[in-house]
C-alpha cells in the first residue's frame, strides 16, 4: 500500500469526522493534546474510537498541538 493511499484514507476519515461530529472531533483533539480543561461535561464528548492506528492526520494534529501550544 502506498503512502498516498494511506494519507488519502486518513484525510477522508478526518474530514468526515470533522464534518459529521465537529464538537466531538475538536474535543477529542483538545483532550489528547492536553489542552482541554478538566471538566466532566467536556470529557463526555471525547470519542476514543477516533484514535485508531490508521488515523495518521488525527495523530499529527494532536502531536502538533502538544508541541507548539
Amino acid at each position: 500500500m502506498s503512502l498516498t493511499t494511506l494519507m488519502f484514507r486518513s484525510l477522508v476519515r478526518l474530514v468526515t469526522s470533522l464534518a459529521g461530529e465537529p464538537a466531538a472531533s475538536v474535543t477529542t483533539i483538545l483532550y489528547y493534546s492536553s489542552l482541554l480543561p478538566q471538566s466532566v461535561v467536556l470529557e463526555r464528548l471525547v470519542r476514543h474510537d477516533l484514535l485508531d492506528q490508521e488515523n495518521y492526520l488525527f495523530h499529527f494534529l494532536i502531536n502538533f498541538l502538544r508541541c507548539f501550544w
